[in-house]
């Protein structure tokens, strides 16, 4: 065993320098933050070979003095954090002191800046990682910091050659900007890639133009087919758009989500999202969303990971509760409505509440006070509402297009919901109706099965979670963890359905367990409950599976195909899914309906060219 001893200078920081320095977005990343905490709203970077070669970022910041330059290449120095209380409620993306250092030591580094209007006060200082000698000369610079890193990883070949191809690692530098961009619409930011002008964000003025800034990174597509979210709640705020649950995606490549404007990925934030999106998305996909959370910094740790990805909620139950509780009523809340008529054919975002162009993010959600104003114009609105004159007359003779015909004369008045009216039953599995803008097509099981669900659901909810005790108490085998984790949240497994005991260091006995999970595998289950307690605060195994019950139980009595429905009953599944939650799919996440306007008729028939 060799001796203690303290390593140099260089060696640490290279040993640092593989924590913070992964590839070149690394370094793209720590320079953006440093550009932002210095006040910063333009900010230019330029790339070149995947920014192997060359990595420049620009900013209009405050600057730095004279003296101060040569000490941002001192490992741990910092002007963000003075002592420990500044550490404890961090407002600002970096503070350890570590990166400029870190990044010095595996590369080639010149840092310019000037703290004043003048530009003849600017002072350059190079470094490099062989001596991490830091030279010091005068140059022209305007107010604000130039960053500029080459040859990254030169003295370290064996980092270089784990780099990926120059496509792969400038793809990651633009997800870095796009990220940041999205953080903060206020600030513009300019990427170049080998002299070339890749993407070009121009800052927003107020908030009613971040929509464009969602529109231009997240793309159109995603915007109209997402919802707006605004909600304070107890020092807490969650706003920004989450995809609806069609608009989902093979990978989870389209999940943007910051904490204070930070970027993070945080497994309790993950959990919330993904459990908020459990009834509605469609198996193997993932949910598309860009989410700014808000709260007393005080009350997040930003300082448990090298790369600042992770936090730590002092309040997880809370926060976790937060995040789910608002996104679930928000895509609850997404039910049919006459704006919804306006989607390409085919594809299965029709039920999407657009959201209007200039809207801010002080959205609130979609409300339901929208759902029955009449949008449609011409033929086909005068059409539907001469149906609704018909339906509210049972007497008459719904099928005879002559009738309908007559009705038109009195139908101004009529009011023609956003599914509109039962046309026909089509292979006895969709029903066709007509609305004020066109044609409704909706899948006839699929949508009784969610009306179904949500109404078993709210059944069990309105007389809670109901415990049996079991005939013969089982005991289970549980780590010493597990067992601890029993007794400190024995009234969150009561409130859960169970009663469970402990008998040893690492033994337990189950008495009492949800009613409807009588016969499911307890010891698993049990588990799974106490996992999510350790490492979440709440657990939803126990509703998940009873939803599971649930959904079985509405699938199996659900109408069938091939059954013949009449025109009442096929009007009377539209005005359910009209007030039903999450209509827009069935339990499998599937889509429930899709609409074509009269002008995607025209479409696909060459009229009016």
């Amino acid at each position: 065993m060799r001796r203690i001893q303290v390593l140099d200078t260089r060696l640490a920081n290279q040993i640092a320098a593989g924590e913070v320095v992964e590839r070149p977005a690394s370094v793209v990343k720590e320079a953006l933050e440093n550009a932002l905490d210095a006040g910063a709203d333009q900010i230019d970077i330029e790339v070149d070979a995947g920014g192997v070669q060359l990595i420049r970022v620009r900013d209009n910041g405050i600057g730095m003095a004279r003296d101060d330059v040569p000490l941002a290449f001192a490992r741990h120095a910092t002007s963000k954090i003075a002592n420990l209380e500044d550490l404890e409620s961090v407002t600002t993306l970096g503070f350890r002191g570590e990166a400029l250092a870190s990044i010095a030591s595996v590369a080639r580094v010149t840092l310019s800046s000037n703290d004043s209007s003048d530009s003849s006060r600017g002072v350059s200082a190079q470094c490099e990682g062989r001596e991490m000698a830091v030279t010091l000369r005068p140059v022209p610079h305007p107010r604000g910091t130039t960053l500029e890193v080459r040859d990254l990883f030169y003295n370290t070949p064996a980092r270089r050659k784990f780099l990926r191809t120059e496509k792969t690692e400038f793809s990651h530098i633009d997800e870095v900007v796009k990220r940041q961009a999205l953080a903060r619409p206020d600030v513009s930011f300019t990427l170049r890639h080998n002299g070339r002008a890749v993407h070009q964000y121009r800052a927003a003025d107020d908030a009613s133009q971040l929509p464009r800034r969602i529109e231009s990174i997240c793309g159109q597509p995603f915007f109209e087919a997402s919802v707006a979210i605004d909600r304070d709640l107890g020092g807490l705020r969650l706003c920004g758009w989450v995809g609806l649950p069609t608009y989902s995606r093979a990978q989870a490549d389209a999940q943007y989500f910051f904490v204070n404007g930070r970027v993070i990925r945080d497994k309790l934030v993950t959990h919330a999202i993904r459990q908020a999106y459990r009834d509605v998305l469609f198996h193997g996909r993932h949910p598309a969303y860009a989410l700014f959370l808000e709260l007393d910094p005080a009350q997040v740790d930003v300082n448990v990971h090298p790369t600042k990805h992770e936090v730590r909620f002092r309040a997880s139950r809370e926060i976790h509760g937060f995040i789910f509780g608002t996104l679930n009523q928000a895509l609850a809340d997404v039910r049919p409505s006459d704006d919804a008529v306006s989607a390409s054919p085919y594809l299965a975002t029709s039920f999407a509440t657009p959201i209007p162009q200039q809207a801010g993010i002080g959205l609130g959600f979609p409300g339901a006070e929208r759902a029955w104003q009449i949008q449609g114009s011409g033929d086909a609105g005068a059409h539907a509402k001469a149906l609704a004159q018909l339906y509210a007359n049972p007497g008459r003779d719904v099928t005879n297009a002559r009738a309908v015909a007559q009705a038109s004369s009195d139908a101004a008045d009529a009011e023609v919901p956003p599914m509109g009216f039962a046309l026909a039953q089509l292979a006895g599995i969709y029903i066709l109706a007509e609305n004020a803008s066109g044609l409704v097509l909706v899948d006839m099981h699929a949508a009784h099965e969610r009306i179904t669900y949500e109404r078993l659901k709210q059944a069990r909810d309105d007389r809670g979670i109901r415990s049996q005790p079991l005939l013969v108490p089982q005991s289970v085998g549980l780590s010493s963890r597990e067992v601890a984790a029993v007794e400190e949240h024995s009234e969150a497994l009561q409130q859960l359905g169970f009663q469970v005991a402990v008998s040893g260091e690492e033994a337990v006995v189950i008495r009492e367990v949800p009613q409807a999970l009588a016969n499911a595998n307890l010891d698993e289950l049990l588990r799974h409950v106490l996992g999510d307690l350790i490492d979440l605060g709440s657990s939803d195994r126990v509703a998940a599976q009873e939803d599971a019950l649930l959904a079985t139980m509405a699938c199996h009595t659900s109408v069938r195909a091939n059954r013949r429905l009449t025109v009442q009953e096929m009007n009377g599944l539209l005005r359910d899914m009209e007030v039903t939650e999450r209509s827009g799919q069935c339990n499998h996440g599937r889509p429930t309906w899709v609409a074509l306007s009269v002008s995607d008729l025209d479409k696909l028939f060459l009229r009016g060219r």
